[in-house]
Order: C-alpha cells, then structure tokens, then sequence
C-alpha cells in the first residue's frame, strides 16, 4: 500500500467525568433514598446469591459462597440469619454428673427458661452458703476472745493466719449434699433473630469448644467440672449461621471435626491442651444444629477437605459470587440504594448529593473493567464513600458533593497504586522511563501491578547474529511468568510471516527492564512485536507513545484487563500518545484533566500500532506495505 491508502484514523475521545449521567430517578441527595430494612434486601448485584440464600434458610441447607474479597459474601451470611426462624430457639446447660464428675450432662430447653433454671439453682445453694457464714462467724469469734485473753503480737498473727485459711478453704469447701449449680452455656434469651456466629480464623477451643485447665484438682479446693466447659462457636451457632470465611485455613483435623458436627448435629466439647486437666473432662454431645455458610476464593476449593466440600454440595448450594453486573439503568438505581445504605451504616459521615452519586457510579464503571459493566467490589467502593464523608465533615459541609468525592479517589491510593507512583517517579528520575525522542528497538510497554494501579513498563530489543549454526532463539530476561513468555514466542510468528526471509540466522534478545516485581500476561504483546521489529529494520520508535495489546499469530490485535490505569500511568509518565486495543475502547475512564493530556488511538491489527509509534520514513512505509500484503489482518 502506498501513503495514499493510509488508514485514516482519529484519537479516541474518552468518557470523561464531568459528563451527565442518567440515574434512572430524581433526588437531590440521598436522604431521600429509602433503605430496606432487611439485609437481604440491601444485598446488591447478587441476585443468583440471594435466590440461594433464600431457599437455603426456607429448607436449612449449608452454602458455600465462592468470590472475591468485598463481594457481599459475609453480608449474605447475615442476612441467611435474618430468614431463619426465631421460634425454635434453644438454650443450653451443662450440669455436674454426679456418677462421674468428667463427664458433665447436656441439657436443652427453649429460650429464656435456661436462667429461671440456673436461678433456681442459685436460690437453693444461697440456703447452704448461709451455713458456711456461721462457721467463718465463729472462727472470728474464737479469734476475737483469743485475743481479748491474751493480746500479743504472736496471738494476732495466728489469728490472722486461722481467718485468712478459714476463708480460703470455705470458698472451695464442698458441702456433703451440697447444690451445684448448672452452667449457661448457650443464651439465646431475647434474641430477634437466629444466632449468627462469625468463626473465621478460629483455633480449635473457640470453634469446637474447650474445658479451662484446673490448678486446683485435689483436696476438695477443685472447681467442678461442668463449671469449667465453655462452648465453641458450633454450639453457640446452634439453630443459626456459622459463618466461616476462607474456610480452607482451618486445619483439616478442624474441617473434619466441623464435618462432624454438621453430620450429627451435637459435638461433645474437650479440652483442646493435652496438658491441660480439661482434657480429662468430655460432656455429653452439645447439641449444635447450625447453618453452615463458608466462603473463599477459587483456591479454597482445592484446599478443602474433600468430605466437607461433599457435604455441602449433597446437602446444600455452591455459589460463584459475580465482580460485575451490567450498566443498566436498574442497576445504577441499586448503586445509589448501596450509597444511602453505607451513610445510614457509618452514621458518622453525611449524606450524598446527586453530584456526588454520579461520581461514585463513574468510579464503578471504571473499576469493573468491562465495557457496559459495573464493579461489585462494593467493600473498596464503600472505602471511597467513607473517605469522601470524613472529607465533607473536615470542611463542614452539610452533604458530601462531587470535588469530595474526586478528592477522595486521589487521597484514598491503595497501597499498588503508591507503589506504581513511586516506581514512575523513580523511573523517571534515573532516566529508565524515556517520553521524549526516538530510538531503535525500545518501546514503553503499559502494565497493571494489583488490579487498578497501572505502570510503563520498558522493553528493549536488540538483533544480533545467531549464537548457533542450527537456529536463532529468542532469549527474554526480565523475571516473565509463563503467559508472558508464551506471548513473546507468538510475536515470532508474525515477523517469520512478514520478513520473507529465514530469521534462524538472528538471535533475537528481548528485556523488560528492571522489572524485579515480575511480568505475568500477554498484554505486552505489542510492544515487544514492535520493539522487535524495530530493531530487525532499524526504524526508530517514538518514545513519547506507550502502548499495551495482545497479539495473535494472524496480527490481530486482541483486549486486555486494566486499559484505564494503564493509560493513567502512560499520562502520570509524561507520556503523549498511548494505543491500546479497539475492543477497550469503551473500557477507558478519564478525569477531563487528564483526558486533555493524552491522545488515545484504539487500533485493530499490528500495522496501525506501527504507523502511529514509529518514526515517518521511507522505511517505515516499505515496511507497513509488506506487512499488509503478508500477513491476512483484511479476514
């Protein structure tokens, strides 16, 4: 193709923040935005969850909730126990076993009649303590009249001594007959609603129960056993949830212990401590007729103990809990429902104008980075709500309005995004970062480090003559992972293709510079096919343009994750121009600030990355018309 037919192209113009944005209904601020008062209903964006969530609590069934972190998993744990019924409630007791004191007897009863029973108890040991205070009262008066005899330092130091022991061993004293009074071990008087247990990251006495150690085991002065039970988590679960995130961390000697007592709803409690003389204590099973709600991510569900994971399956749901939802208008609606809840939640920050909403709806667009779609991270988008209210109370406002918010994405980095800024700055300062300029076979490749912080990562080539008489490699440093690598190998394809001529004669070396942190991915597709290309023709590279792209093997480019903080990066580095694929062009989001800095070319195919990043010439227009004649980017 001659300069004639050169594809015609304009920068994209990004949807900037500023622009309208329809909400799908008419407020002024959030005030007027009705909360629901259940959870369930405050759950957004998890539709297929909560149909799980209501039909588990309607049958009982167990649930396993799969996703990642601030997806709404333990929100739906709560409200699963907002929906269980409240009627068959049970409290718990453990009462002395007078047969063999080790192992104390289980009792149940309904709610609120375990106190009257622990207070009848108490009203008949009252009687028996009486008697313990007549003794104490005529040891004082034995004393007394001692002294009152004899007064000398030595008869006033026994006496103190006789008095102190009396009270030490009345205490402890255990009349013959005497009344002891059960322990509570589970109060579910008063309660609204069907017990929701939080057991994440619990060691074995807190989950399945413990017995405390007994210094005193002999000679009367013991505390009894049943006194020493406390209940674990399971027991206190009972007729509830027992909600355990990253479920995968509990040991699997814990998880089959769980199993256990998912199996046969009661599980007697122990001491945990071999050295421990609780452990010489075993009560009857507890019982603890529990829900069971787990969650985690993908990688809980290899680390499971296989039988819980059957459990759950056989006798219950698994559900994958979805990052995005549609931009739709209804779900803009329930995006300005989660901003009234989050202010109603805090308590401490006010409410939002409409200004402001639009705000945080631009940023969960922005963070789904999907085109049409909307971020469900809703915990990180909650951070930004709390951060603009603490911005707004700071100035005194009376609603927290847009700059707040625009203030508060800037203030509220996490700690990638830091990181990112310093390794930019840090880049810049000794020059590994080039904006300006031309060179051969150096690119600014665009990276992302977490998920919302982008970088410029470096790339050189550089072509020299095959180290082996057999073939040429392509040789990569840089710490890549695997993907990477893979996507470096594909690039070779498309020179073959277009070179006409046998590249085994070259070695071809290819660096991502300084990238100590690692390289996983195939987004840098593009930029190494054009470094390398580049260098192959010598034709210099614009390094005032930055680019990020997969490629196939027919020249295609493909989409990639993260296109928007790329291109911010790109524009924090100086950089002017940055290509990116056609597929993401409606994934980018820009502040107008920063959408005056920067031109955006999408592009479709590896040719028009290498009209707008290399240098004009006779040798750059050579070289797109053979790679436009080889290679089938026209199918």
């Amino acid at each position: 193709m001659g300069e004639d037919e050169k594809v015609n192209r304009e920068a994209l113009a990004p949807r900037e923040y500023g622009e309208s944005l329809d909400l799908g209904m008419e407020f002024n601020t959030t005030e007027e935005i009705k909360v629901p008062e259940k959870l369930i209903d405050q759950v957004i964006g998890q539709e297929h969850a909560v149909e799980v969530i209501r039909t588990a609590a309607t049958q009982k069934r167990h649930v396993l909730l799969i996703g990642e972190p601030g997806t709404g998993k333990s929100m739906l744990g709560q409200a699963m126990a907002e929906l269980l019924p409240t009627e068959n409630l049970e409290d718990i007791l453990v009462f002395p076993n007078p047969e063999d004191e080790n192992m104390p007897k289980i009792k149940t009863v309904p709610a609120c009649q375990g106190r009257r029973i622990v207070e009848k108890y108490r009203e008949k040991a009252k009687g028996q303590e009486s008697i313990k205070s007549y003794i104490l009262l005529f040891v004082m008066f034995t004393v007394m009249l001692a002294l009152f005899i004899d007064f000398s330092a030595t008869t006033l130091l026994m006496g103190l001594f006789v008095v102190i022991l009396t009270i030490m061993a009345l205490s402890n004293m255990r009349l013959k007959g005497s009344v002891l009074v059960p322990k509570l071990l589970v109060d579910n008087c008063g309660r609204s609603k069907a017990p929701f247990i939080d057991a994440t990251g619990a060691h074995a006495g807190a989950l399945l129960g413990d017995v405390r150690h007994d210094p005193f085991q002999s000679g009367g002065l013991g505390t009894p056993a049943h006194e020493r039970v406390e209940p674990g988590m399971i027991h206190r679960a009972h007729r509830g949830v027992l909600f355990i995130d990253e479920v995968a961390t509990l040991s699997l000697k814990m998880q089959q212990s769980l199993l256990t007592a998912m199996q046969e709803k009661k599980f007697p409690i122990t001491g945990q401590s071999e050295m421990s003389s609780g452990a010489m204590v075993r009560t009857e099973p507890v019982p603890c007729d529990f829900v069971l709600v787990a969650a985690g991510n993908l990688d809980t569900v290899d680390k499971m103990h296989p039988a819980l994971r059957s459990r759950i399956r056989g006798y219950g749901y698994e559900v994958y809990m979805r990052t995005t939802m549609p931009d739709t208008i209804e779900n803009r609606r329930k995006l300005i429902q989660f901003v009234a809840q989050e202010v109603k939640r805090d308590g401490k920050i006010p409410h939002f104008t409409r200004d402001a909403v639009e705000e945080i709806v631009r940023e969960a667009q922005k963070r789904a980075g999907r085109k049409g779609h909307l971020t469900l991270r809703l915990r990180d988008l909650g951070g930004i709500v709390r951060a603009a209210g603490d911005i707004a109370v700071k100035k005194g406002k009376k609603y927290v309005e847009r700059e707040d918010v625009l203030e508060a994405i800037r203030m509220a980095k996490p700690l990638e995004k830091q990181l990112a800024d310093w390794y930019i700055e840090r880049k810049k300062e000794y020059q590994v970062i080039k904006t300006e300029g031309s060179e051969i076979g150096r690119v600014n490749g665009l990276a992302v480090i977490g998920e919302q912080s982008g970088i410029v990562l470096p790339i050189e080539a550089v072509v020299a003559p095959a180290a082996s008489k057999e073939e040429g490699k392509i040789i990569v440093t840089g710490k890549l992972g695997e993907i990477a690598k893979e996507a470096v190998q594909n690039v070779s394809a498309i020179i073959k293709r277009y070179k006409g001529e046998d590249i085994s004669r070259y070695d071809i070396h290819v660096q991502f510079l300084q990238t100590y942190e690692g390289v996983e991915g195939d987004s840098a597709s593009i930029s190494v096919a054009t470094a390398v290309i580049s260098a192959l023709e010598e034709i210099p590279i614009r390094q005032d343009v930055a680019m990020t792209g997969s490629l196939s093997v027919r020249g295609e480019v493909l989409p990639i994750g993260g296109a928007t903080p790329k291109i911010e990066a790109a524009i924090e580095a100086g950089i002017k121009t940055v290509i990116i694929p056609k597929s993401n062009e409606k994934d980018v989001f820009l502040s107008k600030d920063k959408a005056e800095k920067v031109q955006i070319f999408p592009v479709e195919t590896i040719d028009e990355v290498l009209e707008i990043a290399l240098e004009e010439g006779e040798k750059k227009r050579e070289l797109l018309r053979r790679i436009r004649e080889a290679l089938p980017l026209s199918l």
